[in-house]
C-alpha cells in the first residue's frame, strides 16, 4: 500500500509530546515544536527562546536540528510565491515546498534550473543544508539563491543577498544563523523534459565512459545495489530528443522504481514522454512517499576528475555495502562558490547510499566509505549520516573558519547553536 506524504513529514509527536525526523531514527530533545502562523509571530518566538532550531521538513538523519530548547518550523507560515519577471526571480517564503513552489511556476512560465530527488522538502531545508539535484551543468539547488531574509537571534530581520560580502556564507547556512522567513531564487522559462531509464549498464562501459554517461543528458543519475559490477539503472533526464541508447544498457521496457520492485507509480513519468520539467527532474511524485520511506541515508562529494578512482574504492568494499544497503545512486553536480557548499569551488560527483533502517549495522559501513574516500577530499552532506571528524571538516572547507566568525556575528550568544554544530564549528 502507498502512503501519503504529511507536508511536516514523520514530526509525529503533536499528541504524544515526542517529536521525530521524517525517518524516525531521531528523537528530537527539544522541549516543543512551534509552528507560527505570522512573521510576527515567528520573531516573537525566536527572540524570547534561550535556545532554538529551525525545522524544516525533518528530512535529515543526524541530529542538525536537534536543541534543548524549542523547535521552530516554518511551515504554517502563509505560503508566500512572488515572482519577479524582470528580474527573473521568485520570492517564496520559508516553509514553502519544492513541489508547490514548482507546480506554482509552471502555471507562471516559469521554471527552476533544477530539482532534488523530493519534491517533499522545504526550500529553506534543502538550500540551508546543501541538497541538490543531478547534471553536470547543474548547481546545486543553493546556487540558485539570490538573497536570503533570517530572522536572527533577536527577532530582528536581516537579508542577506548577492551585493554582500558574507552572502556566500549565509546560504549553506545549516540553521545556525536564524530561521528563514524568506528566499530569492533565479527563475527560467518554462521547459519540458523526458525522462528514460536503462538497466543493466556494463561496469566496464559505466568506468571507461563515466564523463561521457554522466553528461549525456540534461539530468543522469545511476543506481546500483553494489551487489556486482554492473549499474542496475540509468536515468536520463532530457531537454530535447531523448537517447535510444546508452553503452550496451537496455532500456526499461516500463516504468521503473529505483529499488528493485519498488511501485513505479510513486516515480515521476518514464518512457521518453516530455512533459513539464517539475513532473520529470524529480524521481518521486509529490503525492506519494519518496523513496523507500523507513530508511537511513548517506551521501559524499569528491572532485569529478576523481570519480572513476572513487567508484573503483567503493567497489572494493561492495560485499560489505550491499547487505545493509537499500540502493545507492551517483549524481554529477556543477561546482559553486557558497562557503559550506559541498560543491565548493570543484565540480563535484556524489554518492549516494539510502540504508536499511538500521543504525547499528550501518554507522561501521559508513566509517569504511569514508576511510576508502578519504584520499579523493569527499565531502559529508551536511544533514545525512557520517563520521568525518571535525579537524577533517576544516581542511575540507577552507571557509569554515570564516563562517563560525560569521555565526558568532549574527548570533553571539549561540542561541542557534547545539552540540552537533559545536563539535563542527569549535
Amino acid at each position: 500500500m502507498s502512503r501519503r506524504w504529511d507536508a511536516l513529514g514523520a514530526l509525529v509527536g503533536r499528541l504524544t509530546g515526542v517529536i521525530t525526523n521524517w525517518a524516525g531514527n531521531v528523537t528530537y530533545s527539544a522541549r516543543g515544536l512551534h509552528r507560527p502562523a505570522t512573521l510576527d509571530e515567528l520573531r516573537e518566538l525566536v527572540a524570547r527562546a534561550e535556545r532554538v532550531r529551525p525545522l524544516g521538513t525533518g528530512h535529515s538523519f543526524n541530529r542538525l536540528a536537534d536543541t534543548p530548547g524549542e523547535l521552530i518550523s516554518p511551515a504554517a507560515l502563509p505560503a508566500l510565491m512572488e515572482i519577479d519577471s524582470a528580474g527573473a526571480r521568485v520570492r517564496v517564503s520559508g516553509g514553502v515546498r519544492y513541489g508547490e513552489l514548482s507546480r506554482y511556476l509552471w502555471t507562471q512560465g516559469y521554471a527552476l534550473r533544477n530539482l532534488a530527488s523530493l519534491p517533499h522538502i522545504s526550500v529553506a531545508g534543502a538550500v540551508s543544508t546543501g541538497t541538490h539535484g543531478s547534471g553536470v551543468g547543474n548547481r546545486s539547488l543553493s546556487a540558485e539563491v539570490t538573497a536570503v531574509e533570517l530572522v536572527t537571534a533577536d527577532g530582528s530581520l536581516v537579508e542577506l543577498s548577492e551585493k554582500d560580502d558574507r552572502f556566500p556564507g549565509a546560504v549553506v547556512a545549516l540553521g545556525a544563523l536564524g530561521v528563514v522567513s524568506s528566499l530569492t531564487l533565479r527563475v527560467s522559462p518554462a521547459y519540458e523534459v523526458s525522462q528514460t531509464v536503462f538497466e543493466k549498464l556494463p561496469g566496464s562501459q559505466a568506468r571507461a565512459h563515466f564523463a561521457e554517461i554522466m553528461g549525456s543528458a540534461y539530468s543522469v543519475s545511476l543506481f546500483t545495489s553494489w551487489t556486482g559490477v554492473d549499474v542496475d539503472q540509468v536515468w536520463v533526464k532530457s531537454v530535447g530528443a531523448p537517447p535510444t541508447e546508452l553503452f550496451d544498457a537496455v532500456r526499461a521496457d516500463g516504468p521503473r522504481h529505483p529499488l528493485p520492485g519498488g511501485p513505479a507509480e510513486w516515480c515521476t513519468p518514464q518512457l521518453g514522454v516530455p512533459g513539464p520539467w517539475h513532473e520529470r527532474l524529480p524521481h518521486f511524485r509529490l503525492e506519494f512517499t519518496p523513496s523507500h520511506g523507513d530508511e537511513l541515508q548517506s551521501e559524499f562529494f569528491v572532485p569529478a576528475d576523481r570519480a572513476v578512482e572513487a567508484l573503483d574504492a567503493l567497489a572494493a568494499i561492495r560485499e560489505q555495502i550491499a547487505p545493509v544497503l537499500l540502493i545507492s545512486e551517483v549524481r554529477a553536480i556543477a561546482a559553486d562558490d557558497l562557503w559550506l557548499s559541498p560543491c565548493s569551488g570543484r565540480d563535484s560527483v556524489a554518492f549516494h547510499f539510502t540504508w536499511k533502517p538500521d543504525a547499528a549495522a550501518v554507522q561501521p559501513v559508513v566509517a569504511q566509505i569514508e576511510d576508502r574516500l578519504a584520499p579523493y577530499a569527499a565531502r559529508p552532506h551536511w544533514g545525512k549520516v557520517y563520521g568525518t571528524r571535525p579537524e577533517r571538516l576544516a581542511e575540507l572547507y577552507p571557509r569554515l573558519g570564516d563562517f563560525a566568525a560569521l555565526t558568532r556575528d549574527l548570533d553571539p550568544r549561540g542561541k542557534f547553536r547545539n552540540d552537533h554544530l559545536d563539535a563542527v564549528l569549535g
